[in-house]
């Protein structure tokens, strides 16, 4: 199979461009409504989060699913209602609300558990983060994502050339930008929270699609020394990927396959941090084959001309 993607550069271009698009009016909305381009879990902003479930052996405590409107009315009570309440499969209530103290958790329970039904005390979950820590959790990590952008445009400065550097790292940002577009839009519809794993998500997606267009590149720098007096830019770049194609679809489908077992499997800990790596893993796979080789060849055309 040939692959003669200069042909269809521009195609390639505008995919990518529309959704990166609409990624950003959905980070744009995600800011207007929780004042972040992505909807923060607790990691980040700091507060309480508590997860309860219906003790189900009760008789009749779910035979109804939990009523938010009901949960809504128990925080307006207590002067809680700008919380955030989630329902899960029916009987899981999820309330993440400011830092509170042992005996106000103690209270908000007794309260739920006199007016939505029994919960089950084997099961309940309590997580609290001070805004201090979650700051710096933030900072940390926005420092580790700039820190890896840098090191990258150094690395490849060095082995290759500066234009080649450039568009691995356009080819990054839309990884980036891809990945957390979609959950930007998750936030908004699904109630989806980031946290530290998103971070480190970012960070092992950044590693993956560097490497996938290293490959390429390096076949791209090899064939140039080889034939530049014989084939075009254009030729070479289409070339290069054609030949370094298996190797990457292999790669990512073999790293495809476990992140897709631990999404469907891993439990609710590890199941947004697999379905940002195999977005991730999909987009990077994407850019290096048809953004960062197409771009390159675009630029390295653009020279010949202004050279005459």
């Amino acid at each position: 199979m040939q692959l003669h993607i200069i042909k269809w550069e521009r195609l390639w271009w505008s995919i990518s461009s529309l959704i990166i698009l609409g990624g950003i009016i959905a980070m744009i909305i995600s800011y207007t409504t929780f004042q972040a381009p992505l909807r923060p879990s607790l990691d980040f902003i700091g507060g309480t989060r508590l997860q309860l479930q219906l003790s189900c052996g009760v008789a009749g405590t779910c035979e109804q699913p939990i009523s938010v409107g009901e949960v809504r009315d128990i925080l307006n009570q207590k002067e809680l209602g700008n919380s955030t309440i989630q329902v899960l499969e029916g009987n899981i209530l999820s309330i993440r609300t400011k830092t509170l103290d042992v005996d106000e958790r103690t209270q908000l329970q007794q309260e739920l558990n006199e007016k939505i039904g029994e919960f089950d005390t084997e099961t309940i979950q309590i997580d609290t983060v001070g805004p201090t820590i979650g700051r710096e959790l933030f900072e940390s990590g926005i420092l580790a994502l700039l820190v890896s952008f840098f090191g990258i445009i150094v690395y490849l400065s060095v082995r290759f050339k500066f234009d080649y550097a450039f568009f691995a790292i356009v080819a990054l940002l839309h990884d980036v930008l891809i990945t957390a577009g979609f959950f930007a839009v998750l936030g908004l519809v699904a109630g989806v929270e980031v946290d530290s794993l998103f971070l480190v998500a970012l960070l092992t997606i950044i590693g993956f699609s560097v490497n996938d267009t290293v490959v390429i590149y390096d076949r791209i720098r090899e064939n140039t020394d080889k034939y530049i007096e014989e084939l075009s830019i254009n030729e070479i770049v289409e070339n290069a990927v054609n030949q370094t194609l298996t190797r990457s679809i292999n790669t990512s489908l073999t790293t495809l396959l476990p992140l897709i077992a631990i999404f469907l499997f891993g439990g609710e800990t590890l199941k947004y941090f697999a379905l940002a790596l195999i977005l991730g893993f999909i987009a990077g796979s994407y850019s290096s084959i048809f953004i960062a080789s197409t771009l390159l060849a675009w630029w390295r055309n653009r020279q010949a001309l202004a050279k005459g």
